[in-house]
């Protein structure tokens, strides 16, 4: 009788029939089809499940992990991330020569073999992206050169037996074709085998689109208003489930048909848990990164640096590109935050090196560093600006203006002692008024009666917005413009302070306020504190003008340098001229309201010492135009009064000292020519005189055409605008952390504030996205329970 046979006879294991240590095995010369099996790759077991994120990964091919090193549950959402993050190819102007012919990379063949070509500056090597994706470590080793090692025999590329054309093989069934179909399917989600059986329908399909539409708008409205997203207690009999859930009850109760598909969703696919917010947030932010990337290209750009600790004390680096755009337009973007274990130059370094390296931005394409003025940023040896300008020579370092302005007037009126002596008092005056709630009230009280009193009087003109009731301003030394915020609140309040004062002396129970409010009031009342302050009035004017140019994105280097002049200028005229109009104008105040007039005739016994010059010599050493010989010779571009600044000399001075790597040996014979047709043609044209500024130059070259007519003189326009002037962008983004991580949210992670820092900064950029190519790539981010396309 035959023996029963069972289920496992059909997988008894099979003898070995050959003795592969006994065969030679020639390798082949070209590609073969090579099956992939997924479970042929390392055991589970050796490779642990840990939480990967994405925007951590490795872009550059030599140092990058292999798919077989991560756990077989993540391999998809790791390829996934490579494949759309793209192919990594650094636009290098020059490529490293090796080998004993002394051969190198082309850039030429990024565009031949655009579909999977892949270069690494670290190693110096050329890779394939589909066969890394899909890579088998049981393959033959020849097949590993363009995965694991990477080629560099660049005699080998071109001609009949090109290398290049070798890895990708004759045969349809090649490894490397295979690998690029199955990168192909793997983001084509309406061809799995899932979507195949459950056979969705259209309706279906969008229904799912609508209800992920309906989240994705609610996650951009938050973030573009920097409100939490989460709440305390979500549970459904929560009175408050957090802003987003309650926003998604407002367009639930608005929106019949979004709130029957939520309400009919699998509860297992609603898609508004917090992972899934995180991950919709991150869809937008790296748009606005690629959107900013894109919009650089090839052109040469400035970095600004600032570092500041958020709410939970970490160190983190905030970092703004700025760069001249297709148009002409000056652009500072924010790209990110960078947490950093310490503020040390080489960290600093290192976290700017590898978010540049993570886009394919060459470090040889920075033309200027904009930093504040610490130590470990513009130190000459160990500083941010020396180790970066070791690696790239032509960025140059511009020591922030308005953070430079600010260190001159704060150091100056530190060295004046009665000057430093009246912010004391001013300090000290604002403490006491604004000790208690009661005080507050009081003064605004007060201030309120004034105005009334003045309106009475018609002394006060009356209008929308004008005469609004106001606190007294605390000055700070970091804090740009606040000391004449400080004084002209103090100036515009100065009887209600008065009164407030007085009221402290009259109602203080203990002898310790009294002593407080009598000495603030006399120190209010001398004439000596009323003098510095229309003084400082009237110099922070000025400054303020300065200090607010400063600020803007837009502004150029050359600009920058004419209203410093000015400043100088005008500080120079008020200090030769202003003494009567400023003496007339105290002695009314003081007439005004019953302070003693000091004796401007009185015997004065001369003190020893020097003349100081402190406000216009600090000026002078911090702007210092003629230590600065790049500025001077850009000077030559700016368009007011071209035709007497316009100096061809100064401008092919400036290519050879400080462009010469943007400019061939042909550039810059022909330079001197185009120069003299520019001088002749564009300098002449009624519109050209109407420009004011470098940065209206460049785009009215850009609109008129004569960017393609000039290109060598454009080239030097873009690169003096790409020169920083302030490093407010960065002050910008810090003041925005602290509006988005606060104390109530300080457990934030990295990434999630990174990408709510990104479309609450940058959300022109975002706005711009329609709802349907945020669904597209979200699903392509990983494998989804339902479809939506």
């Amino acid at each position: 009788m035959k023996k029963s046979t069972t289920m496992l006879d059909f997988f008894k294991r099979k003898g070995s029939t050959s003795n592969s240590s006994e065969v030679d095995v020639e390798l082949p010369t070209t590609n073969v089809a090579i099956p992939i099996p997924e479970n042929a790759d390392v055991p589970i077991s050796q490779t642990q499940f840990q939480r990967i994120d994405l925007d951590s990964l490795d872009y550059d091919p030599g140092t990058r992990k292999q798919i077989w090193e991560y756990h077989v549950n993540q391999r998809d959402e790791i390829r996934r991330a490579y494949i759309k993050k793209g192919l990594h190819q650094p636009p290098l102007e020059t490529f490293k020569k090796s080998g004993k012919h002394n051969r190198s990379f082309q850039a030429s063949w990024y565009r031949n073999n655009s579909k999977w070509l892949e270069y690494s500056p670290t190693t110096d090597a050329a890779y394939c992206l589909p066969c890394f994706v899909f890579h088998n470590p049981n393959v033959i080793v020849g097949q590993n050169t363009f995965i694991v090692g990477g080629f560099r025999n660049w005699k080998k590329v071109g001609g009949k037996d090109c290398s290049f054309q070798v890895h990708i093989g004759k045969d349809p069934n090649s490894a490397h074709r295979v690998a690029e179909q199955m990168c192909k399917d793997l983001m084509n989600q309406s061809q799995h085998l899932q979507r195949v059986v459950d056979h969705f329908t259209t309706e279906q399909i969008a229904n799912n689109r609508l209800q992920l539409k309906a989240t994705i708008f609610i996650v951009r409205y938050l973030a573009f208003q920097a409100i939490a997203f989460r709440g305390r207690d979500e549970s459904f009999s929560s009175l408050n489930r957090g802003n987003f859930h309650e926003s998604l009850g407002i367009v639930t109760f608005w929106n019949e048909k979004v709130a029957e598909i939520i309400e009919k969703a699998p509860k297992n696919a609603t898609y508004t848990s917090p992972r899934i917010q995180k991950e919709i947030l991150h869809v937008f932010s790296a748009k606005v990164k690629k959107a900013i990337r894109e919009e650089i290209g090839d052109t040469k750009f400035c970095i600004m640096v600032d570092e500041a600790r958020d709410e939970s004390m970490k160190e983190q680096m905030a970092v703004v590109f700025r760069y001249v755009d297709a148009e002409g337009f000056v652009k500072e973007r924010f790209f990110g935050l960078i947490h950093v274990v310490d503020t040390a130059a080489l960290t600093l370094k290192n976290g700017i090196y590898s978010l540049l390296s993570q886009y394919c931005l060459d470090i040889q394409n920075i033309r200027g560093q904009g930093y504040h003025g610490a130590s470990n940023m513009r130190g000459m040896w160990n500083g941010l600006q020396a180790l970066i300008l070791n690696d790239c020579p032509y960025a140059y370092y511009i020591h922030c203006f308005a953070h430079c302005l600010q260190l001159a007037l704060v150091k100056a009126s530190k060295q004046v002692v009665p000057i430093s002596h009246f912010f004391l008092t001013l300090l000290f005056l604002i403490k006491i008024v604004s000790a208690s709630c009661k005080r507050n009230e009081q003064l605004k009280v007060a201030n309120a009666n004034e105005i009334a009193r003045l309106i009475d009087l018609e002394e006060l003109e009356t209008g929308s917005g004008l005469n609004q009731i106001g606190t007294l301003q605390r000055p700070g030394e970091t804090r740009w413009s606040s000391h004449f915020r400080s004084v002209s609140s103090l100036l515009r309040m100065f009887s209600s302070t008065v009164e407030v004062l007085q009221n402290i002396i009259d109602g203080a129970i203990d002898g310790e306020n009294r002593a407080e409010g009598e000495s603030a009031y006399e120190g209010l009342t001398s004439f000596e504190f009323v003098f510095i302050l229309h003084l400082e009035k009237e110099t922070m004017e000025i400054t303020d003008k300065l200090c607010q140019a400063l600020q803007s994105q837009s502004q150029d280097i050359l600009n920058a340098m004419h209203l410093v002049s000015s400043t100088k200028a005008l500080i120079q005229k008020f200090r030769d001229d202003g003494w009567d109009d400023l003496l007339t104008t105290v002695i009314s105040f003081c007439e005004k309201h019953r302070i003693d007039v000091l004796d401007m005739n009185a015997r004065y016994v001369a003190r020893r010492g020097r003349a100081r010059n402190q406000p216009d010599n600090e000026l002078n050493y911090r702007f210092n135009e003629d230590a600065m010989e790049l500025l001077r010779l850009s000077s030559a571009l700016e368009p007011r009064e071209a035709l007497k600044s316009f100096r061809i000399s100064d401008l092919c001075l400036l290519v050879k000292n400080f462009y010469p790597q943007d400019f061939t040996d042909y550039d810059k014979q022909v330079l001197e020519k185009e120069l003299y047709h520019f001088e002749h043609n564009v300098l002449q044209d009624p519109e050209f005189k109407k420009l004011k500024s470098l940065s209206e130059l460049s785009q009215w070259l850009v609109r008129t055409g004569n960017s393609e007519h000039y290109k060598l003189v454009y080239r030097m326009v873009i690169l003096v605008l790409t020169l920083p002037v302030s490093t407010a962008t960065t002050e910008r983004a810090f003041s925005a952390m602290k509006l988005v991580k606060t104390e109530l949210r300080n457990k934030m992670e990295d990434d999630f504030l990174n990408d709510s820092l990104m479309l609450y900064i940058e959300k022109d950029i975002a706005s711009t996205f329609s709802l349907d190519s945020i669904v597209d790539d979200f699903e392509d981010l990983k494998e989804r329970r339902v479809p939506f396309s």
